[in-house]
């Protein structure tokens, strides 16, 4: 019981901080240049992720006949890992744009 008074004691002197609100975009058109940028590399990497699903799932196809089906499987889950992580890149970079 001690420890929870601590606790919330300590987090009642964590001060608030304040929400800066929307950042400024760079001067000129260095802002609508770099929205360029990020969005082909969004769709680039899409793209790649898509093909790499594509071809893991293609040699799991080849594996099964050989019987090695484990190995591609791994592979198929670092495939997708590596989607979700793109993923998240990308709406953390929408969401901060």
């Amino acid at each position: 019981m001690m420890l929870a008074h601590v606790i919330s004691e300590a987090v009642s002197q964590i001060p608030l901080v304040d929400d800066p609100g929307q950042g400024t975009a760079p001067p000129g058109d260095m802002g609508t240049q770099l929205n360029k940028v990020i969005g082909w590399v969004t769709w680039i990497a899409f793209s790649i992720c898509l093909v790499g699903i594509i071809i893991a799932g293609a040699m799991m196809a080849v594996g099964q006949r050989r019987g090695e089906g484990g190995e591609h499987a791994a592979r198929l889950g670092w495939v997708l890992a590596a989607c979700i992580v793109i993923g998240s890149a990308s709406l953390l970079v929408n969401a901060l744009t």
